[in-house]
């Protein structure tokens, strides 16, 4: 009797299901009921072993390879794109991972880095492999998916100092929010709400990159400080002040027709160097470049709040980002009248002595420790 042939079609099938394997044992949502499915799928022929095998080689080639020769490779895969040669991608897709919860800051690394080295010509050969098909789609996947994510927030009131597994140092403000994602050819932090001061470790291999609001701030090593609190009146845009180092800042725009996670960067975009700051409006619009006050780009840090012909009605809602000052407003007159000085956003005692001093007006208490700003009659 004759030996059943081994058809060609078998042999691709083969080579996706263990592509597919391999990128699932890749997730950190991949658990132990997946590891005996995957056994299984293992056991069920030699074949099987080796197509699973063959990617984990392609993967540390990938790997090892240097940036100029992984760049062109990016090149031909987006060339392959455009070509229509990629495969529908509607198939199911491991989703995005769940952030860790602040108490636990250990980071969760699926594959530990190696040094750069130069790839055999054998092997570039094979990594051309999965610019096909299902490999295509895939190499999208492995590159997407985060090496380490976290959030972090601190209470009101509070601030903090977070390390990052690369030795990045994020120094957090009252009432902060950030949400981090570093990849395998960038690092990212979300600024959702709040302020933060960036000590950023230097790698020219991966980019440090800052999302706030409209505007994004990209950066190889220095020490910045991004203000972003769109809940704040007269503070809805994004301020970035630069303490070491050069960042740029662009501003984000979403194109009519496309999703709302779908951004693109203007042509535009801001230099800043060591002592610079720029501001932006709500959607993005840059302001001019000015010089970072004497007060430095956070004086946050040393517990002060420091206000230039601000509205008072403004000052108060900055002050309530670090405790009640529990003062009311009701006249637009008095919430208009400007006020300038530095103040310690934890003594608002002192504050209340100060403000009928330096404004014509007085407090006139309600209830419960809740005083009124009125003008002076």
């Amino acid at each position: 009797m004759s030996k059943p042939t081994f058809q060609a079609s078998d042999a691709s099938r083969t080579r996706d299901e263990a592509l597919d394997w391999f990128v699932r044992r890749c997730s950190e949502r991949f658990g132990s009921e997946d590891e005996q499915s995957f056994q299984s799928w293992l056991a069920q022929s030699p074949t099987h072993q080796k197509a699973f095998d063959h990617w984990h080689g392609e993967w540390k080639a990938v790997d090892a390879i240097p940036q100029d020769l992984r760049s062109l490779l990016q090149h031909n895969l987006a060339f392959d794109q455009a070509s229509g040669f990629a495969r529908d991608s509607s198939s199911p897709q491991a989703g995005a991972q769940p952030l860790v919860p602040n108490r636990q800051r250990t980071p969760q690394l699926p594959m530990p880095s190696r040094r750069r080295i130069f790839a055999p010509a054998m092997a570039i050969a094979g990594i051309a492999a999965v610019t096909g098909g299902t490999g295509l789609l895939a190499w999208n996947h492995w590159q997407s998916q985060p090496l380490f994510e976290q959030a972090f927030s601190t209470p009101r009131g509070m601030q903090d100092e977070v390390p990052l597994p690369d030795g990045t140092r994020l120094r957090l403000d009252s009432a902060t929010r950030v949400e981090v994602a570093y990849y395998r050819q960038r690092r990212e932090v979300k600024l959702l709400d709040g302020q933060a001061v960036f000590a950023v470790r230097s790698d020219a291999e991966r980019p440090f990159q800052v999302l706030a609001g409209p505007v994004r701030v990209t950066v190889v090593g220095t020490r910045f400080a991004v203000r972003h609190t769109p809940q704040v009146p007269g503070s809805s845009g994004v301020h970035v002040a630069v303490e070491e180092g050069r960042v740029r800042v662009e501003r984000l725009m979403s194109h009519a027709g496309d999703s709302p996670n779908v951004e693109s960067l203007t042509r535009e975009g801001i230099l800043l160097t060591a002592g610079q700051q720029v501001s932006s409006d709500k959607v993005g619009e840059l302001s001019a470049i000015s010089r970072v006050p004497a007060a430095g780009i956070a004086p946050w840090r040393s517990n002060r709040v420091s206000f230039d012909n601000q509205r008072l009605d403004h000052a108060l809602a900055e002050l309530a980002r670090y405790g009640d000052p529990e003062l009311l407003i009701r006249d637009p007159v008095v919430a208009a009248m400007p006020i300038t000085g530095v103040f310690d956003p934890r003594d608002m005692a002192t504050f209340r002595r100060v403000l009928p001093a330096s404004l014509p007006v007085q407090l006139k208490a309600i209830s419960g420790g809740v005083a009124e700003v009125v003008l002076t009659r």
